[in-house]
């Protein structure tokens, strides 16, 4: 059989927003590597859907999984009521750790990403129609920083697409245009909070090299 790599999570490893199939996160990193992708990530997917939606699929031994999930959890929470969100900060950690218990026994190599900031560190999340958040920046780096500490826990390498999309996002252009190629190559998202296809080019790179650097 085969090896094969499994990408868990959200709209940050799929094709959708990057033009099309094979050109998302996950679809590059796998034509990169010669290996037979299953891509389980969903748009919109909260860590929630991959503990109980998408982590039941995962099969045999993986060579390679990736997982994208906690952006859409903290975004769901300020979208209801702000005063949800260190509640979701709490929730997606301990689903990343009941994810990678579960993953850590395949014996595949396991990468977790950091959530990027589409503000660029403004903190400004008016363009979205969202409402201003008191220490949003800060709620976001608490997510970061669980995500880092289950990936310490559980042997999981951390790509930090954080660092690697900041001056990419809000800083560099329009993102809420749905252009999946626009001419300036520096502006990686669309459609407010989507990797464009530059976007998806670059959390592959971040994912090799967190793979290398292990």
């Amino acid at each position: 059989m085969a090896p094969r790599y499994y990408a868990l999570g959200d709209s940050m490893s799929i094709d959708n927003y990057a033009g099309g199939p094979g050109l998302g996160a996950a679809s590059l990193l796998a034509d990169d590597l010669g290996i037979e992708l299953m891509l389980l990530a969903r748009d919109g997917a909260t860590s929630e859907d991959v503990l109980h939606r998408q982590l039941g699929q995962v099969r045999d031994r993986p060579a390679l999984i990736t997982i994208t999930m906690g952006g859409n959890d903290l975004l769901t929470a300020i979208v209801e009521s702000p005063d949800k969100a260190p509640a979701a900060v709490e929730a997606t950690a301990a689903n990343y750790d009941a994810c990678l218990t579960s993953l850590a026994a395949t014996g595949a190599k396991i990468v977790v990403s950091t959530v990027y900031d589409p503000t660029d560190g403004t903190g400004d999340l008016s363009w979205a129609g969202l409402p201003e958040i008191d220490e949003g920046l800060a709620l976001l780096e608490s997510m970061n920083t669980a995500i880092r500490a289950a990936a310490r826990r559980h042997g999981a390498v951390v790509a930090d697409l954080h660092e690697a999309f900041l001056g990419h996002g809000a800083q560099a252009g329009d993102i809420t245009r749905p252009d999946s190629h626009p001419a300036d190559r520096e502006l990686w998202l669309c459609g407010h909070i989507e990797p464009n296809a530059w976007g998806a080019q670059a959390i592959r790179d971040t994912w090799r090299a967190a793979l290398r650097g292990q």
